[in-house]
Formats: structure tokens, C-alpha cells, sequence
């Protein structure tokens, strides 16, 4: 849902609590929490607690769950393409939630190398699609990288929606490469602790030499 004009066009004005056709108030949200968990098959949402629905029947369900939330709204003033500046109010409560629950999946079946790249791209892509430039190859061409980078984004993401706010409670995956034999602060027998004082010698070996450099050492 697209908010614009009236007096939305001076961004000193807060929005009137009657203008929101999707989401109610947080301030009139449920005091009690509500716990919603997606399904994910490489990379696409298929489920939303535990029932598998279309696409658009997700999208509509999260919509709904978390609309009486408050959750998804957003304020903003952009840079249109035609040069001017101009504020929006949106309301994206199912966009919202899958963005959250995809992002938290992909921390755990991505790289870092991967979600960095995957980061600056979607910025392109987003322009792209803003354009009206939806059947250019280059949009086309991302789509591909895109299903290759999330073959593995496959698992579930747990979120705790309250008055307006998205925490995650849980990760899973079956090819998470998260591994707690490895990341453990208490014991671990592939990463030994006691590595990490060469690496940081290492890592800090620029910035030692300049300060060697500005001392006159």
C-alpha cells in the first residue's frame, strides 16, 4: 500500500492514524506477541507456520498477521527517477516479514564473500525493477546469479512480531553453514582460540607499520 499527497508532501508532517488502510497502529497493537514461522525451498518462501500456500495466498497471509501488528511501515522520501525528491508512506507487512525471515536464513547458508555481493547487486536489481525495466537482460541475467547464490536457502526462519517490531527466535537449515563444533567460545577441537593471536598480528600488520612510520620507528 502507497501513501503520497495531501499532507504528505511537507515531510514535517506525521501521518494521520486513519491514512493506514493495512496496518494497525502499533501503539493499538496486541499487547501479547505473535510467533510466526517460514518455510523456505531454495530461496523462495513456501509455508507459513507449517501450511503450504501460494505465493500470493503467503504473501496475503502475512499481510493479515502482520498487519494487526503493526508491522511493515515505513516513511520515507526517495529520489524519483525523474529527478525530485518526494515523500512516500508505504505499508509492507507480508514484504516486511519475508524480508526478515530471508535475510536471517541466508546468515546462515551464505558466506560472506556471497551476501556481499548479493547486497550490492540487489541495489541494482532494485533500480531495475523501480524503472519499469522489468524484461531488461541485465535484470534477467541477475535473476540467474541470484537462484545460483540461493540453492541452498532452504529451511525454516522463526519471528516474534510485537507493536510494530520483528525479532528472530530461530535458524534452521539442513545446509547451514553454521557449525557449532567450530564457533564454539567454550571448546572446539578445528578452531583453536589460542589461533586467532597469530591472525590478528597478521591482520593488524598495516596499520602497525604506519604507526611505525608516523613515530619515526
Amino acid at each position: 500500500m502507497s501513501l503520497k499527497g495531501d499532507i504528505l508532501e511537507d515531510p514535517a508532517n506525521e501521518p494521520k492514524k486513519d491514512m493506514f488502510m493495512l496496518t494497525v497502529d502499533p501503539e493499538d497493537a496486541p499487547n501479547q506477541p505473535e510467533y510466526v514461522e517460514i518455510g523456505f525451498v531454495s530461496g523462495l518462501p513456501v509455508s507459513v507456520n507449517g501450511k503450504e500456500l501460494s505465493p500470493a495466498s503467503l504473501l496475503s497471509e502475512l499481510n493479515q498477521i502482520g498487519g494487526r501488528h503493526g508491522v511493515g511501515r515505513i516513511d520515507m522520501v526517495q529520489n524519483r527517477l525523474v529527478g525530485m525528491k518526494s515523500r512516500g508512506v508505504y505499508e509492507t507487512p507480508g514484504g516486511t516479514i519475508l524480508f526478515s525471515a530471508a535475510r536471517e536464513l541466508e546468515s546462515l547458508t551464505l558466506d560472506r564473500e556471497t551476501m556481499q555481493v548479493k547486497d550490492s547487486l540487489a541495489l541494482k536489481y532494485a533500480e531495475l525493477v523501480y524503472a519499469g525495466r522489468w524484461f531488461d537482460p541485465l535484470r534477467e541475467s541477475m535473476d540467474a546469479l541470484m537462484e545460483k547464490i540461493t540453492e541452498t536457502a532452504t529451511g525454516s526462519v522463526a519471528l516474534k512480531l510485537y507493536k510494530g517490531a520483528i525479532a528472530v527466535t530461530s535458524r534452521k537449515s539442513p545446509y547451514s553453514l553454521h557449525r557449532q563444533d567450530i564457533s564454539s567460545f567454550e571448546s572446539g577441537d578445528i578452531y583453536d582460540q589460542a589461533d586467532a593471536a597469530g591472525f590478528i598480528r597478521l591482520y593488524g600488520l598495516p596499520m602497525r607499520v604506519r604507526a611505525m612510520l608516523e613515530n619515526g620507528i
